[in-house]
């Protein structure tokens, strides 16, 4: 559609697309970008790129390699030379490692919820300036950021709870993050006072004020820290080194990860030497490079769909404090 206007006595002519959409309008004092400086930046995201995936491909591809391959690239498979799935079928029939994967998804999802309940109540609360002795709590929480009890009576009190070989051993040492609770408190505290006043003008009581209106707006927040809760459960060792029996059947897939690429441990239907030979079944590398892919496929899995959170969750709930 051309719209026709007048400006000082002259008809100037002007099309108008109303559908047409405005790109991110660049500030006035930045300069458009020159070719070297085009020519930088992606040559930049590509090295960066490169350097995420190139080893999470080398990592998948040795995975599914023969044993001949694995010897013909003296390690790790860089191009693709006989491809199989030996590897995962073998990691998946044995006992230890299918265990070690249900352990890990248990002490994960069990762990995250406890954090998160613990979490969410213990920044509510501190967040609302009429709360009991929410100062002195804070005040106490933040200095356990900077001085800890040490390994030592950590573990004895653990142990002395009967603590040791159990499950919950993995999961309650470690499931309070200082730091994650202060984030959510800034956030919390960032809360329209109205919409909280406007809540208890209806009758809603702090729990109700908690579920309907602070959680509902601040979900991107709720899921970092979700995130950031679950990464760690998922990823943790230590702990199963300090609280568990070496002969353990309730070790987790990071564990079990550590045994077989650190300590060398190999599994049934594997030869023993580190590159393989062409006439066995799998080589310990393959083996090692496929609990690696266990392991990393969750977390692919689910960090695509939280990225977009991070910026709101994280920054947002930092500033507002």
């Amino acid at each position: 559609m051309t719209d026709t206007l007048t400006v000082g006595g002259d008809r100037a002519g002007r099309t108008r697309n109303p559908g047409a959409r405005k790109g991110p309008q660049r500030p006035s004092w930045e300069e458009a970008p020159g070719v070297a400086g085009q020519t930088f930046k992606g040559a930049t995201l590509a090295l960066v790129v490169a350097a995420v995936l190139v080893p999470l491909w080398i990592v998948a591809l040795t995975s599914l390699s023969t044993p001949g391959a694995i010897g013909r690239a003296g390690g790790l498979v860089i191009w693709p030379d006989g491809v199989t799935l030996n590897a995962y079928r073998l990691m998946l029939e044995n006992g230890a490692v299918t265990r070690a994967l249900l352990v890990s998804l248990g002490v994960t999802g069990v762990g995250t919820a406890i954090s998160m309940v613990v979490s969410v109540l213990c920044a509510y609360g501190l967040s609302r300036s009429g709360s009991l002795g929410h100062r002195a709590i804070l005040m106490v929480l933040i200095v356990t950021m900077f001085v800890s009890g040490g390994l030592i009576p950590t573990y004895l009190v653990v142990t002395g709870l009967g603590g040791y070989g159990q499950y919950w051993a993995l999961i309650l040492p470690s499931a309070i993050s200082v730091f994650n609770i202060l984030v959510l408190r800034a956030f919390y505290s960032g809360t329209s006072a109205e919409l909280i006043d406007a809540a208890r003008m209806d009758g809603a009581n702090d729990w109700r004020i908690l579920w309907s209106v602070v959680l509902p707006t601040s979900r991107a927040v709720t899921a970092v820290v979700t995130l950031f809760y679950a990464v760690g459960y998922w990823n943790s060792f230590f702990n199963v080194m300090l609280y568990m029996p070496t002969d353990s059947p309730k070790w987790p897939l990071q564990y079990v990860l550590l045994e077989y690429v650190n300590y060398g441990m190999n599994m049934p239907g594997s030869v023993n030497s580190g590159f393989g030979t062409a006439h066995a079944q799998t080589a310990p590398l393959s083996l090692q490079m496929a609990v690696v892919v266990l392991t990393l496929v969750p977390i692919l899995m689910v960090y695509p769909f939280m990225q977009k959170h991070f910026k709101t969750g994280v920054l947002t709930g930092a500033v507002k404090g």
